[in-house]
């Protein structure tokens, strides 16, 4: 067997080296942002690039190169691909079937307070259709965890741990977002208004939030925090009202310029719809929820496991021309060490199974029919062909990245920061997130260089990619597609620069506290660290 060392310092230098790595990275940004081309394009020029880079500059092997990038591309379609058709494929189930209408009127008929319409829907609503739904999700956690599992496969790191540990940072933002959000529309009156309403918004989410990812898994913690939220604050509301109503808060002239309409006094439009019918439409999710907690219990995953009742049904494909044939080197290892490249093909014990499980059995509860349902599963595939693309791509160019050693030169640059690195961690995931709108292809970029990094400044590497997930949370509403769906969705087409002037300083601020937290937990308060 032909094995290949990794060079770190190809060009004779760690600078140079490294600014040669960066050229794919520089590029994918430019493209996005600058040129505006589609987001599959920028992948395939980007991992064109980066192949070429690999194999002349970095000097490994052309079928390692086009090894490297294949393994990346299969796995961007098993198993992510697979969890976001199925998840989608269930938020549409929901969408054709009128039911998503009932969802929203059961949500806003709980009040007609703004201020706490904005918690209901833009907090804890928008977190459980992204955590469903969502590829470039607002959240960590979105699309049932494909961001965490991402990060997973391109670290080695168990991504249950990267979970745990976001799940022991972000209920920190959890907490404050509710208070933020009602301080953007009423200023601090309307924070003293609604306080307690936005504790128990943001309470119950964070507490939610830390044992999901803690005791269950990275696919749910957005799904049940934001049923739990949803619910807490609707009961909440059964017995507590703010002493003012206020029923017309809208933008003002400028960008920051807030004004607010004169209180009501009346109260909530009730749902047209009865208890059972609310129940109906929202039962998707709550199979959902179930589902995938079954899936992600260890009884379960012990079957399909080795010496499990079902482990012939797992298939495990070692990568031909990559598995343990690239080494990594000193002063990544003291010796060097075969990096694995094991493609795992698991039809049943797959999260992205249990979604699809939720989806077949809500065709029957919501009354779409087969014929129907079976219309809607392929237009799901039809609306995702292009993100599908732009997963595998952007996979394959991190797996090129990683297996060349171009993400380790960049590690070993950034390890120069020393100890003030954990600070900075985060806004890597923020700058990834906010060019290519996606906490997804942030990890991708940038997991395994922020792992190698920790590793060089002895500071957990699980830290440090979860950081860089957390960290993608902030960016996400300063992306250029989510300021421009924002606009198109709100009227405010034209308006784009105005919006992203004004949102920009709640994000820094939101990644520089993340950034606070992170260096917290790496050198003082390190009892939170998932060991």
């Amino acid at each position: 067997m032909v094995t290949w060392t990794q060079m770190y310092m190809p060009m004779g230098g760690l600078g140079l080296s490294a600014l040669v790595a960066l050229i794919p990275i520089i590029f994918f940004f430019v493209a996005l942002a600058v040129l505006r081309l589609k987001g599959h394009v920028a992948g395939a020029i980007t991992l064109i690039l980066s192949i070429l880079i690999a194999i002349f500059a970095f000097k490994m092997p052309i079928d390692m190169a086009f090894a490297a990038a294949g393994y990346g591309f299969i796995y961007g379609l098993w198993p992510i691909a697979w969890i976001i058709v199925a998840a989608v494929f269930l938020y549409k189930l929901t969408v054709a079937s009128g039911q998503f209408d009932i969802i929203r009127s059961s949500v806003i008929s709980i009040t007609d307070d703004q201020r706490l319409q904005v918690l209901l829907i833009g907090f804890s609503f928008g977190a459980l259709l992204e955590g469903a739904a969502g590829f470039g999700a607002t959240v960590a956690f979105g699309a049932l965890g494909v961001p965490i599992l991402v990060a997973g496969q391109v670290t080695g790191i168990d991504p249950f741990h990267i979970g745990a540990m976001a799940g022991r940072q972000l209920p920190f933002l959890s907490v404050l977002v509710p208070f933020w959000l009602v301080a953007m529309m009423d200023g601090w009156k309307g924070v003293k208004e609604t306080w307690p309403a936005a504790l128990v918004a943001g309470g119950s989410f964070a507490v939610t939030q830390f044992f999901t990812s803690n005791y269950i898994g990275p696919e749910l913690p957005d799904i049940t925090s934001a049923l739990v939220s949803i619910v807490s604050l609707a009961l909440f509301l059964k017995v507590w009202r703010p002493k003012n109503t206020e029923t017309a808060i809208s933008m003002g002239q400028s960008a920051g310029a807030m004004v607010v309409n004169k209180p009501s006094s009346g109260g909530p439009v009730p749902s047209e719809y009865s208890l059972g019918q609310i129940i109906r439409a929202w039962s998707p999710f709550l199979i959902l929820t179930v589902l995938v907690t079954i899936w992600t219990m260890k009884p379960f995953k012990a079957l399909f496991a080795p010496g499990g009742a079902f482990y012939s049904l797992v298939i495990n494909f070692q990568i031909p021309h990559l598995h343990q044939q690239v080494l990594k080197a000193a002063p990544i290892v003291a010796q060097p060490t075969p990096m694995d490249a094991v493609f795992k093909f698991d039809p049943l014990s797959a999260g992205g199974t249990a979604i699809f499980i939720a989806a077949i059995i809500s065709i029957f509860i919501l009354g779409v029919g087969i014929k129907k349902g079976i219309g809607v599963f392929a237009e799901t595939l039809i609306s995702l062909k292009w993100p599908i693309l732009s997963i595998g791509m952007v996979l394959a160019f991190a797996f090129v990245t990683n297996y060349s050693g171009m993400s380790t030169t960049l590690a070993l640059v950034l390890a120069g920061t020393g100890v003030m690195f954990p600070f900075f961690s985060p806004f890597l995931g923020w700058l990834g997130v906010f060019l290519t709108g996606s906490d997804t292809s942030s990890n991708a970029l940038f997991g395994s260089l922020q792992s190698t990094t920790a590793q060089q400044i002895n500071v957990s590497d699980t830290l440090l990619v979860a950081a860089n997930t957390s960290g993608g949370v902030t960016g996400k509403m300063i992306s250029p597609q989510s300021i421009a769906v924002a606009c198109a969705a709100t009227g405010m087409v034209g308006r784009e620069s105005e919006l992203f002037r004004y949102t920009v300083k709640h994000s820094l601020i939101f990644a520089s506290v993340i950034g606070v937290i992170t260096l917290l937990q790496a050198y003082v308060f390190t009892g939170m660290l998932v060991s």
